[in-house]
């Protein structure tokens, strides 16, 4: 491997969910495209959760960014996360390029967070990594302010 390349090199962060009290319904991250990554990665990462509330997560596809056509990418879902025993946890969802339907046209992804039962701190980043072209912070989301 090489060892001279940063993180910031090989990945961007393509898309987040702002730490959040989310109430219960399903939030979803901007629909990102990933012709320039080999992969993408999802972290989803839990305050506390509300009062017998679950979280649900899953990586979905679309034709286009506005999430034309959107189905989930099989397999790229999390087991449910319950306040018993998932308070401040993190989970992580991963998907090659390949997982995607792109015989159909697929080609942007997103993550989706639901919520059930009562309100929950979350907060969440999707990542593109492996970059076709370096540096892959050069794909970074506007909002990403630093990279030291």
């Amino acid at each position: 491997m090489y060892q001279s390349l940063k993180f910031s090199d090989r990945a961007g962060i393509l898309t987040t969910l702002d730490p959040a009290s989310v109430a219960a319904s399903t939030v979803v991250t901007s629909w990102v495209p990933v012709a320039k990554w080999h992969a993408v990665a999802a972290i989803l990462q839990t305050g506390v959760l509300g009062a017998s509330a679950t979280v649900d997560a899953k990586l979905r596809q679309a034709t286009d960014s506005s999430g034309t056509g959107a189905k989930d990418i099989t397999g790229k879902s999390i087991a449910q996360l319950v306040k018993a025993s998932h308070d401040n946890k993190q989970v992580v969802i991963e998907a090659k390029a390949e997982d995607l339907d792109t015989n159909g046209g697929f080609t942007h992804v997103a993550l989706s967070v639901t919520v059930g039962t009562a309100a929950s701190l979350l907060s969440a980043v999707l990542f593109g990594h492996n970059a076709r072209f370096l540096p892959g912070s050069d794909f970074d989301d506007a909002d990403v302010v630093q990279i030291v």
